[in-house]
């Protein structure tokens, strides 16, 4: 898993995919990885033209980034099927370390809500996944730089895997790494004293996590509901990239639940989540 040697950028040629390939790009060069681009015909409808697909995709993935990534070990794939099954189904038969995409886009990646082709890559694939809502505030190239990355931790069992990816790409790009965890009040945890056994007890297990990975990060409890307290905490800090838990748990639900979503639809860095 770690360090990413083998990365899957799913593609739809649309602007927010091209803006996100320069982080795609970032990552590969740092890690010496091989990058492979997947582009997904989906089949025709009734109301589309009638077109030879095939030629056409193989046209445009042959020639989308040629110049820019002429330097990599790139390979380039096309399939046919639904989107989200297939870039899963792929990166799982790949044996792929981390998956990069956009959230949202055009074509496939069009749809916003979470029966998008992004959220259900987040919640079936098994690697990482490196998303990015804001992917028009991408810098140019040679301005990228992850200077500082945040661990949001939920204390479930995915926490110590999601610390140890944070720690490990912290260093790899000598960024500062700081852990959150947010505690949302409730009418069960209305008085102080409750807030605070709740803080002691976070910050216990934090601690368990830490020395579990052998970390050593600076620690910060939010208040709030977790998505709304730890985009603004990153926004705040002006976070480069959050590192965030996703759910063990297989079947309908998938590994991907409903904090972890709208993280990264309201995170103004990009996420990676484990």
């Amino acid at each position: 898993m770690f360090p990413p040697k083998r990365i899957l950028f799913p593609v739809d040629f649309s602007a927010r995919c091209t803006d996100a390939a320069r982080m795609a790009e970032i990552f590969t060069g740092h890690f010496q990885a091989e990058l492979t681009l997947l582009h997904v015909v989906e089949p025709l409808t009734y109301n589309d033209v009638s077109i030879d697909v095939d030629a056409l995709g193989e046209r445009q993935l042959a020639a989308y980034l040629a110049e820019e990534l002429k330097q990599f070990d790139v390979k380039r794939v096309l399939m046919h099927g639904a989107p989200a099954s297939q870039i899963v189904d792929y990166a799982q038969a790949g044996d792929f370390d981390l998956i990069m995409l956009p959230t949202h886009g055009y074509g496939g990646f069009r749809r916003l809500i979470l029966g998008s082709v992004a959220a259900r890559v987040l919640r079936d694939a098994q690697c990482p996944v490196w998303t990015g809502a804001h992917m028009e505030q991408v810098p140019k190239l040679e301005d990228i730089a992850v200077r500082k990355v945040i661990c949001a931790l939920d204390l479930g069992p995915q926490s110590c895997p999601t610390l140890r990816f944070a720690k490990q790409i912290a260093s790899e790009f000598g960024a500062d790494l700081q852990v959150v965890h947010a505690i949302a009040k409730t009418k069960d945890h209305a008085f102080a004293e409750d807030a605070e056994e709740l803080v002691s007890q976070a910050e216990k297990k934090i601690a368990e996590v830490q020395q579990c990975v052998g970390a050593e990060a600076n620690v910060v409890m939010l208040a709030g509901e977790a998505p709304q307290a730890v985009c603004c905490f990153a926004a705040r800090e002006k976070a480069d990239l959050a590192v965030i838990g996703r759910s063990l748990h297989s079947g309908l639900a998938g590994r991907l639940r409903a904090n972890a979503y709208s993280i990264i639809r309201q995170s103004p860095c990009p996420v990676v989540s484990v």
